[in-house]
């Protein structure tokens, strides 16, 4: 049992040493919509949904450093805010009831990032701005 926890205790060490991007490249158009969702916005998606994401400590620990980085990585790639203003205005529309969608159905902001992060959670009244701004 010792060695076993002498090897792991090696693996925990080296994996720290394991290079994980934590880049925020230059916003090209942020999100141009009312005041009052990018508000919403900031303080409930940018994390992972922007060129913005402000890196917790625990986003420097591996493994959990792994997942953070993959989760930012791909919330990019499904929706940017910070390439908004380059979207056509029909694919913003798209977007806008996608986003609804998610909201709605309480998948957004996922359940374990509101863990560490309640400021995240949207009250009735963000969701009811969140509806209206969609077109639902």
């Amino acid at each position: 049992m010792k060695k076993v926890l002498i090897v792991l205790a090696v693996i925990i060490i080296a994996i720290q040493f394991i290079p994980v991007d934590r880049t925020n490249p230059p916003v090209k158009a942020d999100f141009d919509g009312p005041i009052e969702i990018k508000s919403i916005l900031k303080r409930a998606c940018y994390n992972c949904h922007s060129n913005e994401t402000v890196w917790p400590w625990y986003s420097y620990v591996a493994p959990v450093s792994f997942l953070v980085a993959s989760d930012v990585n791909e919330a990019r790639e499904h929706l940017n805010f910070s390439n908004w203003g380059n979207l056509s205005r029909k694919k913003q529309v798209r977007y806008r009831g996608g986003i609804w969608e998610m909201i709605s159905n309480e998948e957004m902001p996922p359940w374990q990032y509101k863990i560490m992060h309640s400021e995240s959670s949207l009250s009735q009244e963000d969701k009811n701005l969140m509806k209206g701004w969609s077109g639902e």
